[in-house]
């Protein structure tokens, strides 16, 4: 070589560039996660290549040896000894929240065994392995040419679920490593969604979808502050502990069960590691060992009769790996760089590239529908000038003869919009002429004889009017961003609905980082709005039980008292827990959602606090309706409350309107409130309750009305009603209502924005005051505004279809006032009744007389001169009450004053 060619370089300088090179290509090439899809490429390539060997869920297995050969020699150079252990590692189910293969043999076990050798083992993909590759032929993704570039393999796959979150994954580059956590299927697409649905969403709000970690084996996670903070910056740790029981063997001895061992310990090296620290006489309380673990883990521990055994527990989970730690790195590729990742930006990163997979998959689809509509219009002008063709071709000498002589034909194109034709590419269109393009063309002289039967005809006619009607959705969806995102929502949703499992890995909170519900006691408590939007919350024992008749004593001081102010009174009362959600209905039909120990606490007599400083409500709304939703969890403690199945929000308005929307439609509640339902002017919201479904509801009005009706299916009933009352259908069928039972529910369930339907047919002057539910053992109570209410049982109110008029619930005269509210009770129940003036009074709902339907009924309260009963609430026993009234502020029942009972 001559000196010409010999260049002096910097040493430093050299190296240094070539480690860059060489650490970036081990991090972009080998070692790091691709956000999008949450695979390395050695992984992307054996899913690949098992999908060209068509492997697909219900095929036969085959050798992992073909896989990994294949893989090794088309694919991933790197020797099939290193392919193999990524192949098993994804058939674990120990080791993938969600496996991608599923492996036939021995696939090694949670001890650390390691796998048989690949010519034994067999392998093919699971659905969710599959679902990796959905639409992979419609070009979703950019392909590049393999290592030899014999070949094409995908730079990503499409990934129909958000493999990344799902599965996790560990990888050790140069410089840096990642450490991903796996979460559960479920939760992530519902926060995918959210976050869809609402872009601008913080981590709270996506933390009330995706607890936190949901590991392949069940593992007790401790510690909230780290999942935050690896949801918040990509980085964080957390505790996780094992599952350990307490129980006596035959010989009456205690032993320690051991149940679950946290994700990623070995059992066998756990054994040991207990088996070291006894032989060291570090744990002294142990007697024995044995394993008689199976596919779920069971190691016995016997302890010694003078073991303590929590304290033995206790040293377990300090000296060994039943308690360890987990440190989270979410570090991928993020467009063609490593990148640490929020758990808010792994989600945008995934909602983009399926954006981009689903708008490139609608422009494959819709070259293919445009490609298909060509050779359908061909075949569609050709059919209806078939003499002119077949003449043609019989004419012509030879195919490529036919084919210049077709090209040359054309026709009007008035001739093709009368046969049909929607003409879409102007290089058909010659001047008015219709001409074939070549395309068109051989495709003509591929049609078969039995192809210019009429049927046939209509068959392409019909074809060509669906490919058309396929083409326009094709094209809106590209039009319009909001579709687009419906097709994500709804692909997940789909995954979701067939392969999301049950969280298993509950979340437990560290001392210092204990839930609000947790740190609350689950209090009775007495809610309490004025009608000028003054709220608090009362501890029911404030509240004294006492005999029907009381005077009452006094529950909230309203504005009425002080000077210079509006008139005030309560206009809603509930009985709740502390624990249980308040779903707020204001006049606007927008629902806002709050926990009672978020509400001010105010005692028996004070005013409270605005509403505006609790809810976000806009100027013009004011509060309509509440409904209490008692909290539920599952056996994690989980909150349940708003999930699927749930039951039914059921809406009735001053104007007999009925609605029911399911619950589950408000589980993504805002501060800034949800529409619940749609209000025409001048109606209102009266009460809201929750329903099964097949629930039977009475509405009540004001002037002593009611119908009873069932949200389900209408059955048609025997006879007359206990009463002997006799109600035709032309009084009581409903405008719309099913004139026959076809098994059509009366009132079929409504998204949150609709206006609902009939219930009943009001009188003039008259307005819906009170719903009800039918429930056994239970009567109707009914309370009018001058302070007198009954009980009637349910048999005595005839079952019609809803929409009718109605039959009388209550005799209103001048003596018992207006009707003011109906609620459901039995006779171990306990009422609050509230007052226009801020009086309450709470009684047993067994020293109300049980009354007919058409009776005035009993005292249930003293009023004073002007004040009117304004409000009647079911309450909470508590079990503090006292036994007796108020000697300063009246009890008992007021002497002298007759039970006004009518007759019927």
């Amino acid at each position: 070589m001559s000196d010409d060619h010999i260049k002096p370089i910097n040493v430093a300088e050299e190296l240094s560039k070539s480690f860059l090179d060489y650490s970036m290509s081990v991090i972009i090439s080998r070692a790091l996660p691709d956000v999008r899809d949450g695979l390395k490429p050695s992984q992307r390539r054996i899913l690949f290549a098992m999908r060209e060997l068509n492997l697909a869920p219900g095929k036969q297995h085959i050798k992992c040896a073909k896989i990994c050969g294949d893989t090794s020699g088309n694919y991933h150079p790197h020797g099939e000894s290193v392919i193999y252990p990524t192949l098993v590692n994804m058939g674990q189910k120990w080791s993938m929240r969600d496996t991608l293969i599923d492996g036939q043999g021995n696939f090694g076990s949670v001890e650390g065994d390691p796998p048989a050798a690949m010519r034994y083992t067999e392998a093919r993909l699971t659905h969710l392995g599959m679902a990796m590759m959905d639409d992979l032929d419609k070009e979703t993704v950019d392909f590049v040419p393999n290592y030899d570039e014999r070949l094409t393999e995908p730079t990503v796959l499409p990934s129909a679920f958000p493999n990344f979150l799902v599965n996790g994954g560990t990888g050790i580059a140069v410089g840096m490593a990642t450490n991903l956590a796996s979460h559960n299927l479920g939760e992530v697409v519902d926060a995918i969604c959210a976050q869809i649905d609402e872009p601008d969403i913080d981590l709270p709000g996506l933390m009330q979808y995706i607890k936190g970690p949901d590991f392949a084996v069940p593992t007790e996670i401790r510690g909230i502050r780290g999942i935050e903070d690896y949801f918040r910056t990509g980085r964080g740790s957390m505790r996780m502990r094992g599952k350990m029981e307490i129980e006596e063997n035959e010989n009456g001895r205690s032993m320690i069960i051991i149940r679950e061992v946290p994700y990623g310990v070995n059992r066998a090296t756990l054994q040991e590691r207990i088996a070291e620290l006894v032989n060291e006489k570090i744990l002294t309380g142990i007697s024995g060992m044995r394993d008689l673990s199976d596919e779920e883990t069971r190691i016995e521990i016997e302890l010694k009769r003078d073991a303590r055994p929590q304290v033995v527990v206790n040293q377990l989970f300090k000296l060994t790996a039943m308690e360890t730690s987990f440190s989270v790195n979410m570090l991928a590729i993020h467009q063609n760089r490593p990148k640490q990742l929020s758990l808010k930006e792994a989600i945008d990163a995934y909602i983009e590239h399926r954006r981009e997979v689903v708008i490139r998959r609608t422009r494959y689809l819709l070259g293919k529908a445009e490609e298909r509509a060509e050779l359908l219009e061909a075949f569609l002008l050709a059919l209806g000038h078939i003499d002119d063709f077949i003449k043609i071709i019989r004419e012509s000498r030879n195919r490529d003869e036919a084919r210049e002589r077709l090209a040359a034909y054309s026709f009007p194109t008035k001739t093709a919009e009368n046969l049909g034709i929607l003409i879409r590419s102007q290089a058909s269109v010659q001047g008015d002429r219709y001409v074939f393009s070549e395309r068109q063309v051989n495709a003509i002289l591929e049609l078969r004889l039995y192809q210019l039967t009429g049927m046939e005809q209509d068959k392409v006619k019909g074809e060509y009017d669906g490919v058309l009607a396929d083409i326009t959705d094709l094209m809106d969806i590209l039009a319009r961003e909001v579709r687009v995102l419906g097709i994500i929502k709804d692909e997940l949703r789909a995954i979701k609905d067939k392969y999301a499992t049950p969280r298993k890995c509950p979340i437990v909170a560290e001392a210092g980082e204990v839930a609000m519900e947790d740190l609350i006691a689950n209090d009775a408590m007495i809610v309490t709005l004025s009608h000028r939007g003054y709220v608090k919350r009362t501890p029911s024992s404030e509240y004294r039980l006492q005999g029907r008749g009381g005077k009452g004593l006094k529950g909230m001081e309203t504005k009425a008292t002080k000077k210079d102010e509006a008139d005030d009174f309560v206009e809603h009362l509930f009985s709740v827990q502390a624990h249980d959600y308040l779903l707020f209905f204001t006049n606007t039909g927008r629902v806002y959602v709050e926990r009672v120990y978020e509400l001010p606490e105010g005692s028996r007599t004070s005013t409270g606090r605005s509403i505006k400083n609790v809810l976000d409500l806009k100027p013009e709304e004011k509060i309509t309706a509440l409904l209490r939703l008692e909290r539920t969890v599952d056996e994690d403690g989980n909150d349940i409350t708003f999930r699927e199945g749930a039951g039914f929000v059921f809406f009735a308005t001053r104007n007999g309107k009925v609605k029911k929307t399911a619950l589950n439609d408000f589980r993504n509640y805002r501060k800034a409130g949800l529409t619940a339902i749609n209000l025409e002017e001048g109606n209102d919201l009266i009460g809201v309750k929750l329903t099964s479904g097949e629930d039977e509801i009475i509405l009540v009005t004001k002037n002593g009305l009611s119908i009873r009706f069932t949200e389900g299916v209408y059955k048609k009933p025997q006879g007359e009603t206990e009463d002997g009352e006799e109600t035709s259908d032309a009084d009581t069928a409903a405008e719309g209502a099913e004139a026959e039972d076809d098994g059509t529910p009366q009132i079929r369930p409504q998204g949150r924005a609709t206006a609902g339907v009939t219930g009943i047919r009001l009188g003039k002057d008259d307005e819906v005051v009170g719903m009800a539910i039918v429930t056994e053992n239970s009567t109707l109570l009914v309370a009018a505004e001058n302070g007198l209410g009954k009980r009637t049982d349910f048999k005595s109110y005839p079952y019609r279809r809803r929409g009718g008029k109605g039959v009388k619930t209550m005799n209103v005269t001048e003596k018992t006032g207006l009707v003011v509210s109906a609620v459901t009770v039995t006779a171990e129940d306990e009422l609050m009744l509230m007052t226009s003036s801020g009086q309450s009074i709470r009684i047993r709902v067994g020293e109300i007389r049980e009354t007919g339907r058409v009776a005035q009924g009993v005292k249930l309260l003293t009023l004073k001169e002007g004040e009117k009963l304004q409000d009647v609430s079911l309450v909470i026993p508590d079990g503090d009450d006292s036994q007796g009234g108020d000697a300063t502020e009246g009890s008992g029942d007021v002497s002298g004053e007759p039970e006004a009972d009518a007759a019927e």
